[in-house]
């Protein structure tokens, strides 16, 4: 009598929990994850410098300036990504030689870029690449006060990118990246050439905070 009223407890039990168990298993998972989002935006601010001498042996130097920037990746998979990189506001350039102050110019920069980004979706750190187009709009050339204009033209070529994400959750992470541009311009003084290929060749280090979804 005592074997099956031990056989029947077990067998109270073993139906009472079986339900719950089921329950349990055939539930939906809620974990989340970064892998299989296709969209990332990121806010934040760098720093650009041009190339400090870019008219060799004239004694010009260009100093640099921080902007905001915003950026775009659409995600092809989990390492490959394309991004639309930009500047939200102008940079602002103050341009000097040995006698101090010449003027100033602005620019903003856009570019696009294929990148590789290493290790899984979730790891804490995943380092990235990326190799691109961009072009850069100048503007307010202020450069030979109380003269005719002095211009230049719009400075265009290849964009190199490293950098660094940290992930906080499977939606938000930090960034922090530098980037390199190969430009040239010309410059025009009243519509008519007078000074080719300037070296620009600005290079960048932002921070940034973003969002995958």
């Amino acid at each position: 009598m005592s074997s099956f009223r031990k056989l029947s407890l077990a067998t109270a039990l073993a139906l009472i929990a079986s339900p719950a168990a089921f329950a349990q298993d055939s539930g939906p998972l809620s974990t989340d994850t970064a892998s299989g989002k296709r969209v990332s935006v990121v806010g934040g601010v760098t720093l650009l410098q041009p190339e400090s001498d870019p008219l060799p042996g004239s004694r010009i130097d260009v100093d640099g300036g921080p902007a905001p920037t915003l950026s775009a990746t659409y995600h092809v998979n989990d390492n490959i990504g394309v991004e639309l990189w930009g500047a939200a506001d102008k940079f602002n350039h103050r341009v000097r030689g040995d006698d101090g102050k010449i003027g100033t110019i602005e620019q903003q920069p856009v570019a696009l870029s294929g990148q590789y980004h290493f290790g899984q979706a979730d790891n804490t750190f995943r380092p990235f690449v990326g190799l691109g187009y961009y072009q850069s709009n100048i503007s307010n050339e202020d450069l030979n006060p109380g003269g005719d204009h002095v211009g230049l033209t719009t400075p265009k070529g290849a964009i190199g990118t490293v950098g660094l994400d940290l992930n906080i959750t499977p939606t938000w992470f930090a960034r922090a990246d530098a980037r390199y541009m190969r430009a040239r311009a010309d410059a025009e003084l009243a519509g008519e050439t007078i000074e080719r290929d300037i070296k620009l060749d600005p290079w960048t280090v932002g921070v940034g905070v973003g969002a995958r979804f």
